[in-house]
């Protein structure tokens, strides 16, 4: 079973897709640069506080509470599945994603694990 959590749809996608994080967030920046290594120059990567007037379809306020993936097609994820669908296209983590998509069980836990670590990355950043 297919859990989408499409968020919209911008109107002018990017070339490839873009993966948005939170700039002020270090945990945010460490768990994208981790993710970036895995996808390499397949997927771009900024912080969303410079991509705002570039995306205008995804409002600030929920940029500011999860991790948002813009696909070539203009289609917008969030949460943990952003994060699956950014492995989509990293050849030895591709994987990860599929399973994402065909467990709903799967695809419960990892967006309830995301909201966890979502709540509390500015506590963590201070730990880590």
């Amino acid at each position: 079973m297919h859990f989408n959590r499409m968020h919209a749809r911008v109107q002018s996608p990017p070339l490839k897709p873009t993966l948005l994080w939170d700039g002020d967030c270090g945990f945010c920046g460490r768990s994208a640069w981790r993710l970036e290594r895995r996808t390499g120059e397949s997927v771009d990567y900024a912080p969303y506080q410079t991509m705002l007037a570039r995306f205008p379809e995804i409002p600030e306020s929920a940029l500011e509470h999860a991790v948002h993936l813009v696909e070539s097609d203009g289609a917008v994820y969030h949460s943990a599945q952003a994060i699956f669908r950014a492995l989509m296209y990293a050849p030895r983590w591709s994987w990860a994603n599929r399973f994402y998509e065909r467990s709903q069980i799967f695809a419960a836990l990892s967006e309830w694990g995301y909201r966890r670590v979502a709540n509390n990355r500015y506590l963590i950043s201070k730990v880590l």
